[in-house]
């Protein structure tokens, strides 16, 4: 028996999933990721401008001029949710009647089971497969691609109520299952805050997987994580390390640091999702952001190349 406490939070979060999806986005998140579902054709020779990633290494070598890859679009597209489930997830510090009126997420695990949500039910009214892979520093659940509502009903219990084994972060981890999973292409949302102490190897990883399907980068973010407020001496825990750090908020110094720390690992994952070709959006808890998805996934489609 499901607790009503659980029922109660999982239907809302999931009539926020469906207003994001249906009112806000009018089924048009995922159709402009058509495309890249492909089934082989032919080859032909490559002429400037067409996608490198579609080059035919074997024909390239043996007829010593490079060709690409023709591909016939699939109806249907496989979409993959990697969603980051360490502890840093259940931070959160939007305004309580901001959560109440449904335009802010209490934590980063919620704002991440709303918009995974969103894309799920994408997904399915437009008769695409979903899938979820759930991930601390271990895949913690590994729910396969299907394309009816209850078994969107589904990943949202499982974002909800499954309780991870472990605090840390691997995206390595994630995508390495995820490209042994799959090898044809399919489209794929990272959904974290990228709190991954082993940058160089998550980051050639998500390179790595970006050559072989359509990654999508979404930050989850909370306001507090780039300002402090003035809170006078306050105790901070890493929520996944269990490190304990005392600081005095009151210094304006101290608070300016850390703005510029913030600052400068943002623009660092930034420069990092450019280098690979990896569209990148942060996703607020304390805003309001439907619309700005849909916008940013309109210009990442412009920015394929054909």
């Amino acid at each position: 028996m499901i607790p009503a406490e659980w029922l109660r939070r999982l239907r809302q979060v999931e009539v926020r999933a469906r207003v994001v999806s249906q009112q806000l986005m009018g089924g048009r998140l995922l159709s402009v990721f058509k495309g890249r579902g492909m089934d082989f054709a032919d080859v032909r020779e490559y002429v400037p401008g067409d996608d490198v990633r579609r080059i035919d290494w074997n024909v390239t070598a043996r007829l010593r001029k490079p060709f690409i890859k023709r591909h016939v679009e699939e109806r249907e597209l496989v979409v993959m949710l990697l969603v980051d489930a360490s502890a840093s997830g259940h931070f959160g510090t939007a305004p309580a009647e901001a959560i109440a009126a449904g335009t802010a997420a209490e934590t980063k695990r919620e704002l991440a089971a709303i918009l995974a949500g969103a894309l799920a039910f994408s997904a399915v009214r437009e008769g695409d497969r979903v899938g979820m892979v759930l991930f601390s520093d271990r895949i913690e659940r590994y729910v396969p691609p299907r394309k009816t509502r209850p078994h969107v009903s589904r990943l949202l219990h499982e974002l909800l109520f499954t309780e991870p084994k472990s605090r840390g972060t691997s995206l390595t981890v994630a995508l390495r299952f995820l490209n042994n999973l799959f090898h044809r292409p399919a489209l794929v949302f990272v959904l974290s805050d990228f709190h991954d102490a082993d940058e160089e190897s998550w980051k050639r990883a998500i390179k790595a997987t970006n050559q072989r399907h359509e990654v999508v980068a979404l930050r989850l973010l909370d306001p507090r994580e780039m300002q402090l407020p003035d809170l006078g001496l306050a105790c901070l825990e890493d929520s996944e390390t269990g490190e304990v750090l005392e600081i005095d908020t009151s210094d304006p110094v101290v608070r300016r640091r850390w703005t510029e720390i913030a600052e400068e690992r943002h623009r660092g994952l930034g420069a990092t999702f450019r280098s690979g070709g990896i569209p990148e959006l942060d996703i607020r808890t304390d805003e309001p952001w439907a619309h700005r998805l849909q916008k940013f996934l309109d210009q990442a489609s412009k920015r394929r190349v054909a």
